[in-house]
């Protein structure tokens, strides 16, 4: 079953859908629709293994203890996983969404076991080439939370595109960066990697080249990192670099933010990348 449906990633045509494991129906379809009220994780999968499968699990639980009221077992994604993978190549994106057909139940307050809906499309490849940033005083409603309400992000990131830019990078009420439209973003002064402290979704990606990170040595940390200090920083660090990092990609570097523009050190890209790639498959 093609589908074609809209993602975090945009719009893409969708091989297979499965709700609890078993392929999902024309009412099926209607109610995912429909679903504002959910949550996901997307999920680059490679000979049926994952890297992160368990940031992913644990997002999904934490996720649907917060909107629900319930856990998620991970037993139970895992084999709705494993059975939509069964009819598919080895080579596979997949988008885990947790919604309720009871949506009414769940918004008057009740507690209801939710669904499972597993979607398999074509596996995407790593941005490489640099990214220019337009920025935007945005907040997302629940950021911690990769949930369905995008509108607002996606309709800055088109205003950005319209304008000329490759992307949108958002600000908070204090002028603080935070996060750019489906990415985390960070900054490597030739020491360190810095990520914004500000209110964001704390993700897979982002999560993962931490991890590399940590196990090279390298140091991170979290600041808070003003709009209005950027230009002075970057003047004052001639190697001052950024990246972008999402579900796809772990390091999309960043040419310029607004009239800012950073270093793009192929040397820093290939380091993120190989902390990225310091994380061992986890096996669905």
């Amino acid at each position: 079953m093609a589908v074609g449906l809209g993602t975090d990633e945009g719009g893409v045509d969708i091989d297979r859908v499965e709700v609890n494991g078993v392929e999902a129906d024309s009412e099926d379809l209607k109610v995912l629709a429909r679903a504002n009220y959910s949550h996901f994780s997307s999920l680059q999968v490679r000979g049926r293994a994952v890297r992160g499968l368990d940031l992913h699990l644990k997002r999904l639980d934490d996720s649907t203890r917060e909107l629900f009221g319930t856990g998620l077992d991970d037993d139970r994604v895992r084999s709705c996983v494993r059975h939509a993978l069964l009819a598919s190549p080895d080579a596979v994106t997949v988008r885990v969404t947790v919604f309720s057909r009871h949506q009414a139940a769940v918004l008057s307050g009740e507690v209801v076991e939710p669904d499972v809906a597993v979607t398999t499309s074509a596996p995407l490849a790593s941005r490489t080439s640099p990214v220019r940033l337009r920025t935007v005083e945005y907040e997302r409603d629940l950021p911690h939370v990769k949930h369905a309400g995008t509108f607002g992000l996606s309709l800055r990131r088109r205003q950005a595109v319209l304008a000329g830019y490759d992307d949108v990078l958002f600000t908070d009420r204090d002028s603080r960066i935070s996060e750019a439209s489906i990415s985390n973003i960070g900054f490597f002064d030739g020491e360190r990697v810095i990520w914004p402290q500000a209110a964001v979704l704390p993700g897979i990606m982002m999560q993962l080249l931490q991890r590399g990170l940590a196990a090279k040595g390298i140091p991170f940390e979290r600041r808070e990192i003003h709009l209005r200090d950027l230009g002075a920083w970057a003047s004052g660090s001639p190697t001052l670099a950024a990246f972008l990092s999402n579900s796809i990609s772990p390091a999309v570097p960043v040419a310029s933010i607004d009239e800012a523009v950073l270093t793009v050190d192929p040397d820093v890209t290939d380091l993120l990348v190989d902390c990225y790639e310091t994380n061992p498959w986890q096996t669905v």
